[in-house]
Formats: structure tokens, C-alpha cells, sequence
């Protein structure tokens, strides 16, 4: 119940802006691509190799990172992706198209490693009151400015410096993170299960005061905020007891978040068009649900924060799963509706985006100490494998029609809210030792 003090906003601001550096990378990707077609000479079926090859990189990097941060530490995890966002700089360089694809991988993978463990290190350092309003807002706000950053970036260099001022760019962003991170400490829970407990207390003292090493409980007795040492084991423990059925319930919640926002997203305004709209109001209906998706944000943080953290995730679940089906049944109906439409695509766009700001916090929050890192980077990396074969769903013809892909989405999603249901235990407001207390009881 510790309030926040300079250390912890310190950290949150420090972390927000890395993620947004983070963010900014692949989002650079679309404004870099027309670009780099026409230099090389290749159509843009081919350049979108390029997303490709970053996607695959970033599920990668979130399994990678995932692990080197258990083993290693959340702070070396965080400073080895800003190193390669500095290497990647060269890409501004690059004479030919395939080594943009090598080098665009390895972007990738050091912005998917970063994500998760960036949540980690914020789950494992602040207070269990403020933990969960925190890390929403960690993840709204960094990738929002992420976008924002890369838009903006284009709009002012690319015009006079070409698509390879974007790529130049790595060099002085991920310099900021190194420079920065003299101000992210290592995670006084890995300190502790390292067997490091003076250096744990140093960290401990600097956000929770020279008596932070021991919080009060309500009823007056000492508890340990820092997990006891625990074996490094691998990923077999994921798969057993209730870990087990949260785990299998998260992969497959962020495969069908990933179907939908690489997918089903990214074909809709050519759906939309086959309704009878042209595609200025097409783009017009679209850039208006995402304004009116905005305050979805505030009522995300809000409700994990203050109702309850897998409940929300559950709810914003089965929204996505009503804003698919309502878009199967404009098809079957033949609704050539564009106030349908556009109450179906804010829907779809507020509740897919309380999924992603609901799964990864809460990943960081339902793992043991030494398998966190893994645990978050795995359930990360199942959300891009989800854009992988959404992207392939999308070149087979499966998003040409809004019937078969929203069925084809809503399964796997309906079947991921069923298993987080019955399977989901309540972090809000828990520390993390009692939430692993939960978790091993009967």
C-alpha cells in the first residue's frame, strides 16, 4: 500500500519513453516502405517483405529477451535492445533491398524483446496498489507516442532526407535509452532470487526508503517484498497446475489479437469499400472510430485498476468477440449501413486495444520471479505470431469478406475468454508473492 514517490514516476517516465523509441521502430516500417519501393525499383507487394521480416523478428525477440532478462536481468535485457537499435541505424545505409530485411529482423526482435520486459521490470518494482493502473497507462502511453513519433518523424524528414532518415534515426533514440538508463535500477525481486540481497536492499532503499525492505501488512505483520530464491527452472513450470491453463489461455488470446489487428485490421477499409463506400470515406470512417476510441483508454486503466485485472481482460475479450460477429451479421444481412459500420469498427478498435493493454500487464504479473521475463516474452511473442498468420490469412483471401474471417477470429477468441474465466486469478491490488500463493494453492 506504499505511495509513489520521485523514484517510482522517475521510472515510469524513463520506461514510457523507451517504449515509445521501441514502438517507434516498426511503426516506421509503413512510412519507410513506399519509399524504399521506389529506389529499389520492386513492386510493394514485395517491400512488405520488410513488415514481414519484422514480425518475425519481434516474435523471436520476445521469446529471446523473455529468457536473457531471467538470466541475465531486466536492466541488461532493456540496454541490449537499445545497443541494436543503434547497430540497426545502418539500415539508412543499406545499398540493397535484402540486407534491409536481415537488419530490419534485428530490429525487430530488439523492439519485441524490450516490450515485455519492460512491463516486467515495472511490475516487480512498484507498489501492488499502484501496479496495475501503472502498467496500462506504461503501455497506452508509450505506444500512442510511439505512433505519434514515427508519423511525426516522417512528416518532417522524409520530404527532404528520403526513407533513410528513419532508419538513421536507431542511432540517436537508442542512444537516449542507453544514456537513460543509468536511471532504470535492476529489479529487486531478480536481485533477490539471484542471491544478490544487499544490492536488492540498495534498490529497495531508493523507492521505498531504508525500511523498504520489509512492507506492512494490514493486519500489523511483516511481509517480505521480496520473492525468496527460487530454482531456474525452464519453461516446463508454465505448463503445469493452474499456470498451465492461464498460460494456453494467453497464447491463444494474443494468436487471435494478432489475427485481428495484422489482419482483419489492416483489410478493413477495403471491406469497407465492398459496403458501398469509396475509399476517401472509407479512410474517413476509420480515422473517426479511432478518435472515438481514444477514451476507451481511460475506461481500460480504470476498470483493471479499480473492478478487477483478468475480469477486464475477459470483458474486453468478449467484446471483441461481439464486434466480430456483428460484422458478420452486416454481411449476412447485407447491412449497407454506415452508422453499423461505424459503431462496429469503435467498438472493435476500443475492445482490441483493452486486450493488448490488459494481456501483457497482466503476463508480468501472474509469473513467478524467475520465469517472468519468459513468461511475458512468450505470451508477447504469441500475440505477433498472431499477426504472422494474420498476414498470411490476409494474402490466402481469408479478410476479402467480413463473414469468414470474423468467424474465423471470434472461435479462437471465445475460447480464450472461456479459459481465462475459469482459470484466471484476481492480481489487482495483490503483491506478487501473494498472487504466486494463489497460484499454488489447491
Amino acid at each position: 500500500g506504499a505511495a509513489l514517490n520521485r523514484e517510482h514516476w522517475k521510472l515510469a517516465v524513463v520506461l514510457a519513453l523507451a517504449l515509445a523509441i521501441d514502438v517507434m521502430k516498426p511503426a516506421s516500417i509503413a512510412f519507410v516502405m513506399p519509399g524504399m519501393a521506389n529506389e529499389y525499383g520492386i513492386t510493394m507487394s514485395r517491400a512488405g517483405y520488410l513488415a514481414l521480416s519484422a514480425l518475425v523478428g519481434t516474435a523471436l525477440g520476445s521469446l529471446v529477451w523473455g529468457r536473457l532478462a531471467d538470466v541475465f536481468g531486466r536492466r541488461a535485457a532493456i540496454l541490449l535492445s537499445a545497443i541494436l537499435f543503434m547497430g540497426t541505424a545502418i539500415c539508412g545505409t543499406m545499398p540493397s533491398f535484402r540486407w534491409n530485411l536481415v537488419m530490419c529482423f534485428m530490429m525487430g526482435a530488439a523492439a519485441g524483446g524490450m516490450l515485455p520486459i519492460a512491463f516486467t521490470l515495472m511490475a516487480e518494482t512498484v507498489p501492488a496498489r499502484h501496479r496495475g493502473w501503472l502498467l496500462v497507462a506504461l503501455g497506452g502511453v508509450g505506444t500512442s507516442a510511439g505512433y505519434l513519433a514515427a508519423s511525426g518523424a516522417a512528416a518532417l524528414l522524409e520530404p527532404a532526407f528520403s526513407w533513410r532518415a528513419l532508419w538513421l534515426l536507431n542511432l540517436p533514440t537508442g542512444a537516449v535509452i542507453v544514456l537513460l538508463n543509468r536511471y532504470i535500477p535492476e529489479s529487486p525481486r531478480f536481485l533477490a532470487n539471484a542471491g544478490l540481497h544487499e544490492q536488492a536492499r540498495a534498490v529497495l532503499a531508493r523507492f521505498a526508503g531504508p525500511a523498504g525492505a520489509l512492507a506492512q501488512q494490514a493486519d500489523g505483520e511483516a511481509a517480505p517484498v521480496m520473492e525468496i530464491h527460487q530454482p531456474r527452472t525452464g519453461l516446463r513450470q508454465m505448463l503445469q497446475g493452474r499456470h498451465a491453463r492461464i498460460t494456453v489461455a494467453l497464447m491463444v488470446c494474443g494468436l487471435a489479437w494478432g489475427m485481428v489487428n495484422f489482419g482483419f485490421v489492416l483489410w478493413l477499409p477495403a471491406d469497407l469499400r465492398k459496403l458501398g463506400l469509396d475509399a476517401r470515406a472509407a479512410s474517413a470512417l476509420m480515422a473517426r472510430s479511432a478518435l472515438l476510441a481514444i477514451p476507451g483508454i481511460a475506461l481500460v486503466v480504470w476498470l483493471y485498476q479499480r473492478w478487477s485485472s483478468f475480469r477486464s481482460l475477459v470483458l474486453f475479450v468478449a467484446l471483441t468477440v461481439l464486434a466480430m460477429l456483428a460484422f458478420a451479421a452486416i454481411e449476412v444481412a447485407d447491412l449497407r449501413s454506415r452508422t453499423l459500420a461505424l459503431a462496429a469498427t469503435v467498438l472493435l478498435l476500443v475492445a482490441i486495444s483493452g486486450v493488448i493493454a490488459t494481456m501483457i500487464p497482466y503476463a508480468a504479473e501472474i509469473y513467478p520471479v524467475h520465469l517472468r521475463g519468459t513468461g511475458s516474452g512468450l505470451i508477447a511473442a504469441g500475440s505477433k505470431a498472431g499477426g504472422i498468420l494474420g498476414a498470411a490469412l490476409g494474402v490466402a483471401g481469408v479478410f476479402d469478406g467480413f463473414l469468414v474471417s470474423a468467424l474465423a477470429i471470434a472461435a479462437p477468441m471465445t475460447i480464450a475468454g472461456v479459459l481465462l474465466w475459469r482459470g484466471g486469478v484476481e492480481t489487482s491490488g495483490h503483491d506478487l508473492e501473494a498472487i504466486q500463493r494463489r497460484l499454488k494453492s489447491p
